[in-house]
């Protein structure tokens, strides 16, 4: 379903929730929150009071929210919009080699930081995400914080302008 600013201005919260709960995975407390800040004069501003509510989120909530992110290129259950990103660069069709490249990665990057690797996918192939895993492996635990947050950011920034109409 599509929406325009002005539905979503007129909405009550719940109504709000429902259409933008999925905007940040698994996070719909996002979206009630952004409510409060109508109106919104476009679908920029909106974005704009989503990522000021992220950035407002306690150290626990911004670690909750990356947690509730799928690992890339697993067969686990997973958001409709994960799914469809993942599928968009065939992370749902990886070679056995290359499904425990990904899982080796993915399992030494938790090891590390204790939380799932997140990358927007739709800047990515499967090649330049393998090779994000690599350089990122080297980073700091408040870098990767930092660097992950940014990363949903985007993945946010993707899905709400996929819901709503220019």
């Amino acid at each position: 379903m599509f929406y325009t600013i002005a539905e979503l201005n007129q909405m009550s919260q719940d109504e709000f929730v429902t259409a933008l709960g999925a905007v940040f995975e698994h996070t719909p407390a996002i979206a009630h929150r952004t409510w409060y800040q109508r109106p919104f004069t476009d679908v920029t501003h909106l974005y704009q009071q989503m990522i000021a509510v992220v950035n407002a989120m306690s150290w626990e909530e911004q670690l909750a929210l990356i947690k509730a992110h799928p690992d890339l290129g697993s067969k686990a259950k997973m958001a409709e919009a994960s799914v469809r990103e993942q599928a968009g660069v065939e992370l749902d069709r990886l070679t056995p080699e290359e499904y425990d490249r990904f899982q080796a990665f993915n399992q030494a990057y938790k090891d590390r930081f204790g939380f799932p690797f997140i990358v927007a996918v739709r800047n990515h192939s499967k090649t330049t995400i393998l090779e994000a895993f690599e350089r990122r492996l080297r980073n700091s635990a408040d870098v990767e914080m930092q660097e992950a947050i940014a990363q949903i950011n985007q993945i946010a920034q993707f899905r709400l302008f996929d819901l709503l109409h220019p």
